[in-house]
């Protein structure tokens, strides 16, 4: 039995063994990642460890798994894999089902392991491991998707020209403007920008406020805000005036990368005169503070590659800085969250639930509160799947009586050219609805049919 796409061509199929090439790195500098032997490592060509795959790949290299594929692990695979790529959902032990009281709050895709032990063919000692299989590099892992790409045959001086139309004498053409915003990328839109004002002399920007009003005008206005002084502008936005939105300060600094945390602190100092960091500790205090400290520094680890050793030691660290003691040592858990890779972080969770018999969410729960918590929890949740904690947010945003209109666009827009493509899927299967459904339940009118547009429904 083989899986779609596992193992990937020419990737080891075993953890540690040196990819075809690099045989002489056997085992790899200090990766301790073959079972311990007594006496150590045995010799290359020793007979204990398989032999090194002939050129061309390991499939029928001895001790390797036949040409029909890797072999499953006990009690299957959870969910067989959905067309583009994503799993479908589990069901099955381990992965917590949505509103079941399962403190990860939605299913955890199968990523590193398969639920249980892996059998080894005849040949490798120790007969079964424990250890996840080890990731993917980066070019191999699943690519996310937008649902908004770049128009082919774009023409900025057209488009603006259709807008302008569109806006001109009594009335809107509401359904013009759809058709325009939801089909360009955020770079094309700029273009417009720039195309309208030379070519008429007057700001887009200002025309489409005149035209538009409520939350029709907010997300016009999002989609034609460039990326990061949108998400800069929302930082501001939440600290501004009296009361902080803190859902927002935790659902941007938790979730992006180096790169685009590091370029949205200096947005926000050029374009609203102010340091970040500065406002952070004037709205924010304690712990929760401290953390979102660590994260506008955009200094996390992003190396794709997971060391268990680590893994298990941070496992143990966070075991006795919380669940293991009277009291919680804070900046044990800030320390290991705001610098872990999302990779790493995975597996320290993996490992934490095997020591302390219970997963480390469930342990956050119990030694944090309040907004530390959930910015913590929502760390950990994109280290499982990005795209299951914007499923969630949006879940939430539409939930119940009223809607959090802010949120349902912020994260409409922001993720429509990254992985909104993947976040429905995700929501599908969390929720047993499809994110349009919801979306079309608690909107209405041309705001309802731009959000739909831009999700591709």
């Amino acid at each position: 039995m083989s899986y779609p796409g596992y193992p990937p061509s020419g990737y080891p199929t075993f953890p540690g063994y040196p990819p075809t090439g690099q045989e002489s790195a056997y085992p790899p500098a200090g990766q301790y990642t073959y079972p311990a032997v007594p006496g150590g490592f045995p010799p290359m060509g020793g007979g204990a460890y398989p032999a090194a795959p002939p050129t061309g790949g390991f499939p029928g290299a001895a001790g390797y798994p036949p040409p029909g594929g890797y072999p499953p692990a006990p009690g299957g695979y959870p969910g067989a894999p959905q067309p583009g790529g994503m799993p479908a959902y589990p069901g099955g032990a381990g992965f917590g089902a949505p509103s079941n009281g399962s403190s990860f709050g939605y299913p955890q895709p199968p990523s590193q392991s398969y639920g249980g032990p892996v059998q080894i063919p005849a040949g490798y000692p120790g007969g079964q491991i424990s250890t996840p299989i080890p990731p993917q590099p980066a070019a191999m892992t699943q690519s996310t998707q937008g649902t908004i790409r770049p128009a082919a045959n774009f023409d900025a001086g057209r488009d603006a020209e259709i807008l302008r139309k569109a806006m001109k004498g009594f009335g809107t053409d509401e359904q013009a403007i759809i058709d325009v915003v939801a089909n360009r990328s955020s770079a094309q839109r700029q273009q417009i920008k720039t195309a309208f004002k030379t070519m008429y002399g007057k700001d887009l920007i200002k025309d489409l406020k005149s035209e538009l009003s409520g939350n029709m005008e907010e997300l016009i206005l999002a989609l034609f805000l460039p990326t990061t002084y949108y998400d800069a502008w929302s930082l501001r936005h939440a600290m501004k005036g009296a009361g902080t939105q803190e859902s927002v300060l935790i659902e941007i600094l938790c979730t992006r990368t180096n790169q685009e945390i590091r370029e949205i602190v200096r947005c926000y100092n050029s374009e609203f005169g102010r340091d970040i960091e500065h406002d952070i500790r004037a709205d924010t205090s304690g712990h929760f503070e401290r953390l979102l400290v660590s994260m506008c520094q955009g200094n996390r680890d992003e190396v794709q590659t997971v060391d268990y050793q680590k893994a298990q030691a941070d496992a143990q660290r966070l075991y006795q800085a919380g669940e293991g003691q009277l009291g919680t040592d804070e900046s044990s858990f800030n320390m290991i969250l705001a610098t872990r890779s999302f990779p790493q972080l995975k597996a320290t969770m993996d490992a934490y639930s095997q020591i302390a018999n219970r997963d480390l969410l469930s342990s956050i729960d119990r030694e944090f509160s309040g907004n530390v918590e959930r910015g913590l929890k929502a760390i950990l949740k994109c280290a499982q799947s990005r795209p299951a904690f914007f499923a969630e947010r949006l879940y939430h945003a539409m939930k119940g009586a009223g809607t959090d209109d802010s949120a349902l666009v912020r994260i409409v827009v922001t993720r429509s050219e990254i992985d909104l493509v993947q976040i429905k899927q995700m929501f599908t299967q969390m929720y047993q609805k499809t994110l349009g459904t919801m979306i079309s339940s608690d909107t209405s009118g041309d705001y309802r049919r731009l959000l739909l547009a831009i999700v591709g429904q």
